[in-house]
């Protein structure tokens, strides 16, 4: 990375003249020079630029049960892997030149949308290998994906959701900037097969959910396992 890109980040991070100085171990008259030019360079802009996708992965299995638009190219590693209609996602975006930006989500791709998020957290590469590990523990193993997959099923998984009576749990509201916009419909088509099925999880209450079902749904427009059945 150049210095003017590292001055970039740490700009972004809000950090003054003197700081970023300090940081990148230069005087301050090397520094004046690029911040005034990456002003210019951003005058008239309504928004800064994202910061950089270093990387974003997705349990394989993730397609099971799903309609997606061959068109994409989104290739499912394992599409027979079991995973149930349970996928998670992990993004990590840059932080300065040496840390990261990462969060992971938890989405019911069947009914309920987003279930949980995990940060997002600021951490290095080494412990984003680490987390990377323990994250997707539980499945058959991760394959890396392009970003606008996980914009598409993450808030498409929302917007299904919201059809059926589910809003996203609260963890995911500081992470979803990381995923950067979403614009239109999703190309993926969410619920097994094209139709709502809720698979009880550990910390559900299950006739909650239920009788949210029923309040848009009939009972033989949608499937459901729980521990009681």
């Amino acid at each position: 990375m150049t210095l003017k890109e590292q001055v970039r980040e740490l700009r972004l991070q809000g950090k003054s003249p003197k700081e970023i100085a300090r940081a990148l171990k230069v005087s301050p008259s090397a520094v004046a020079p690029l911040i005034r030019a990456i002003a210019a360079e951003g005058a008239g802009t309504a928004e800064p630029a994202e910061a950089e996708v270093v990387g974003c992965w997705i349990n394989v299995g993730w397609s099971e049960g799903l309609g997606v638009d061959p068109a994409r190219g989104w290739a499912d590693e394992a599409p027979d892997a079991g995973v149930g209609g349970m996928v998670s996602v992990l993004v990590a975006r840059r932080h300065g030149w040496d840390r990261l930006h990462v969060c992971g989500y938890l989405a019911d791709v069947y009914c309920m949308g987003v279930k949980n998020a995990i940060g997002p957290d600021v951490i290095d590469h080494r412990q984003l290998s680490q987390f990377r590990e323990y994250f997707f523990g539980e499945y058959t193993g991760w394959q890396e994906v392009p970003i606008e997959l996980v914009r598409h099923l993450v808030f498409g998984s929302i917007d299904y959701a919201r059809t059926l009576g589910f809003e996203p749990d609260d963890a995911f509201g500081p992470g979803a900037d990381l995923l950067g916009k979403w614009e239109g419909e999703s190309a993926i088509t969410f619920g097994r097969d094209g139709r709502p099925f809720y698979v009880q999880g550990p910390s559900d209450d299950p006739a909650k959910v239920l009788r949210t079902l029923r309040r848009t749904l009939s009972d033989d427009e949608f499937g459901y396992v729980t521990v009681d059945q």
